[in-house]
């Protein structure tokens, strides 16, 4: 078991957190729009066929894991050092540009690419006497008593990502909008593959995504704010079993990215 401590209730409140904060931004900015702005401000991109801004993303992010059938094979004599596998969600941040085409005044497609840095943390816990040691950027904990021993290993990625999402618009209120979006996203590792095969664990260098989330559009006098929360969803099995280390190469089945992301865009 995990020791029950701050960040780890944060994490697994992250969601509850994340869905809050949006909408304390949504409150806080409808009564800016509404009293500091009382006239309708006009940031000039709306009605233009084709707009253009930036946005900054603090994302919170994981790989969703499956065992293999043969973790819990008692002939498999390579892995059955193993107690449990925990993918743990790890922050980050991401930064881009945002490229839209106006359908409709209540419909656009949305094209953000973006370059993200991301930490994928997976804790591995071996019986305790084993012996088993996983090579490669881990960190080992003892837990007296538990009868095991946890091995935190990382991945560290940075990924080109190239979002294309519909964007879906409420009606305007005053200053203020509410918006939904849904798409996918094609994204890449910076490194080479021979790179990735040195992890801890080993992975794709490329993969696709689903995206959805919700936002609000702020209009103030001289540009457009919009936080938004955005959910996504890895598509492809990314785990590369015949490059990563036996102790834990029959343990695993596949591996998808998953994350949520705080998005502030400008534009």
């Amino acid at each position: 078991m995990q020791t029950t401590h701050f960040w780890h209730q944060l994490h697994l409140r992250w969601a509850k957190i994340a869905v809050l904060s949006l909408f304390i931004f949504g409150y806080i900015g409808t009564a800016q729009g509404q009293g500091f702005f009382g006239l309708t401000n006009n940031s000039g991109s709306d009605d233009k066929l084709i707009s253009y801004g930036f946005f900054l993303g603090m994302h919170t992010a994981s790989y969703q894991l499956r065992y293999s059938p043969e973790f819990l094979n008692p002939a498999n004599l390579a892995n059955n050092s193993i107690h449990s596998i925990y993918p743990k969600f790890t922050p980050g941040f991401s930064l881009g540009f945002i490229g839209i085409l106006r359908f409709h005044d209540q419909v656009n497609l949305i094209f953000t690419p973006k370059i993200g840095f991301y930490e994928y943390k997976v804790d591995v816990n071996y019986f305790d006497g084993a012996g088993a040691t996983v090579p490669g950027n881990s960190t080992v904990n003892t837990l007296p008593g538990l009868g095991y021993r946890s091995e935190e290993l990382v991945n560290e990625a940075t990924m080109v990502e190239l979002p294309v999402v519909f964007k879906y618009r409420s009606m305007r209120f005053n200053n203020t909008r509410m918006y939904f979006i849904g798409g996918g996203s094609y994204l890449f590792n910076t490194k080479a593959q021979e790179e990735i095969n040195i992890d801890p664990i080993v992975t794709t260098k490329r993969d696709f995504t689903v995206e959805a989330g919700m936002g609000f559009e702020f209009y103030f006098k001289y540009f457009k704010f919009a936080p938004e929360i955005r959910f996504s969803h890895g598509i492809n099995n990314l785990y590369v079993a015949d490059k990563t280390a036996p102790e834990i190469r029959d343990a695993i089945s596949s591996l998808r990215r998953k994350g949520v992301t705080i998005v502030l865009n400008f534009q």
